[in-house]
């Protein structure tokens, strides 16, 4: 055999392995998903990072959006890891060479961080376009879905049980009757908890260019939330953790889901100001093997019936919010009175960094 063919054959031996190696498809991230590979890829079997039936209707989504494409119900073939935005991105990173899930939902300030580490692809749906600067990946592989209000759910028994009021602002959980009583996620690495710190610096004065109005308040916070943890509905239920601090979204349904157990609960938006923060849906850049279901469930979450499915479960999409969608009053029928939202702002989080904030916050709130 001639040294040619023998370097032709190794060349493309060579070729061939590079073609399996993970990401080694990127360039098809930039081509037009196909229907029939997606239902194919979705049949065998796929797995999502913090996207439980209940986060914001995604159990329903998926299910109407297979019902749409295929007319078969794919949501039995889905598994979900519930993780922090945070954590997704980190996932992403460190499967690499055996990816596992196709998407995740994360706060829309984390997309950013997934642009730099690079864990998402250039990729965005078509429908995208419409997006303003804020609301997408500037390279791809995240959209924004639907916003959240930070505010908190309130255990009214309790409050009753303890003589003290419902708590109507941020600043009223400042106060010392209600220590051990506020639950809040980990700032710097839930989406929540971060945004929510953003919420306050807000309601006191500052922005995000000036986080000092907030570390103020944020310190005079410590004392009502030092060891307590997030919550869930049953610690609302029982009374362990009456006030949690979440989105609107997510409060309602706690509200909701307490009450249907004879508890009685409040949602409140803090009178005192809060903000509309985006979601995301972002796409593996490494899950190649199941990148035509991804690019198809990225457009399908920014069409009308894919926001309206965010809207029935009390979530306010994203493109409502930004006056491109009209929704039928079915479609908010969980939601809160508009007039419970006249303080609340629009800000663009994506320009401030989540290191910036977990430095402020670790830094100059808890003094680590």
């Amino acid at each position: 055999m001639s040294y040619a063919r023998i370097a032709v054959l190794l060349l493309g031996a060579v070729l061939l392995a590079a073609a399996c190696q993970p990401g080694a498809a990127s360039a098809d991230w930039k081509t037009p998903p196909n229907k029939d590979a997606a239902k194919t890829q979705i049949e065998a079997g796929f797995q999502t990072y913090g996207m439980p039936d209940s986060w914001a209707n995604y159990g329903a989504s998926i299910t109407a959006f297979c019902q749409k494409n295929w007319t078969f119900d794919c949501l039995s073939k889905r598994t979900d890891t519930d993780m922090s935005s945070a954590e997704e991105i980190q996932r992403f990173d460190g499967e690499k060479n055996n990816p596992i899930a196709v998407m995740a939902d994360i706060g829309i300030q984390f997309g950013p961080i997934a642009e730099t580490i690079g864990v998402v692809p250039e990729y965005l749906p078509p429908n995208a376009s419409a997006l303003p600067e804020g609301f997408k990946s500037k390279t791809g592989g995240w959209v924004g879905t639907f916003v959240g209000v930070p505010g908190f759910v309130v255990n009214t028994d309790v409050m009753e049980d303890k003589g003290i009021p419902v708590p109507r602002t941020w600043a009223d959980l400042t106060k010392p009757e209600y220590k051990g009583l506020v639950g809040i996620g980990q700032v710097g690495k839930s989406g929540t908890a971060t945004t929510s710190f953003i919420a306050m610096t807000l309601a006191a004065g500052g922005s995000i260019e000036d986080f000092g109005p907030g570390v103020t308040f944020a310190k005079s916070l410590l004392a009502n939330i030092e060891g307590v943890k997030e919550g869930a509905a049953e610690d609302l239920e029982k009374g362990e953790i009456p006030i949690q601090i979440k989105y609107d979204f997510n409060l309602l349904a706690a509200a909701e889901a307490v009450k249907e157990k004879g508890v009685n609960a409040e949602v409140v938006i803090p009178s005192d100001g809060s903000l509309y923060a985006a979601s995301a849906l972002m796409v593996n850049k490494y899950n190649t093997a199941k990148m035509d279901f991804a690019k198809m469930f990225m457009e399908w979450v920014l069409t009308d019936e894919g926001q309206t499915v965010f809207a029935e479960f009390g979530a306010r999409p994203v493109r409502y919010v930004l006056g491109d969608l009209q929704l039928p009053d079915a479609a908010k029928a969980k939601w809160l009175p508009d007039d419970m939202y006249a303080n609340v702002e629009q800000v663009d989080i994506t320009k401030v960094s989540i290191d910036q904030i977990a430095e402020i916050w670790n830094g100059q709130v808890l003094g680590q």
